[in-house]
């Protein structure tokens, strides 16, 4: 059996309709599936994970990274758009039209917009404020691979870590990583759906 088709999230089953095939998957949740994804990537490092992208497209990932990027609110990008107006129009909406533009790979990003802080000491800082539209996407991206490059890191590494700080020392790891390492050894899910992209490590 290849191992790209063993596993419970990338499990189908063979079903007949009229003389031809079909294969249909078990549905999984974002969580479920970031928990396995870590043991995967966990228990074989060199795993070449495939079929990634279409987890990034689901509503699920979507509607996820659209509150994680509310929460951290912020300025508009450079189409001026906040989260006023999204929540104004409808969020459902907003996350709809986006996911059809990445499933028709026709999703561009937008510049970033510009602005100058002060810095301290009469220098000025540059920051560079990404539309929420690509916040939303570039929120998806990391909830799908963050798991994957979390289970490579070593114990002792603090920086650019979810609840982790290079100052204060070790703070518990990713949210779901204790959960992830203890939890019954499923298999990650690879998509299989098609997707043959390398979207590996």
């Amino acid at each position: 059996m290849p191992a790209e088709s063993r596993g419970l999230a990338a499990q189908a089953v063979f079903i007949k309709k009229g003389g031809r095939g079909e294969m249909t998957k078990a549905p999984i949740s974002l969580q479920d599936l970031r928990r396995r994804l870590y043991v995967k990537a966990k228990a074989e490092p060199t795993w070449r994970f495939w079929g990634l992208y279409v987890h990034v497209c689901k509503r699920e990932t979507l509607r996820e990274a659209y509150l994680l990027a509310k929460a951290n609110d912020g300025a508009p990008g450079i189409d001026g758009v906040t989260f006023a107006a999204v929540e104004a129009g409808g969020p459902e909406k907003f996350l709809d039209q986006l996911r059809e533009e990445l499933v028709q790979q026709t999703y561009r990003p937008q510049r970033a917009r510009k602005v100058e802080i002060p810095k301290g000491g009469g220098k000025m800082r540059q920051l560079s404020i990404p539309s929420i539209r690509d916040r939303v996407v570039q929120g998806a991206l990391k909830l799908i691979l963050e798991p994957i490059f979390e289970a490579d890191f070593q114990p002792g590494s603090f920086g650019y870590r979810p609840k982790k700080s290079a100052h204060a020392g070790d703070s518990g790891g990713l949210a779901a990583a204790p959960a992830m390492a203890t939890a019954g050894g499923g298999e990650a899910a690879t998509g299989g759906v098609g997707q043959t992209a390398s979207g590996g490590k």
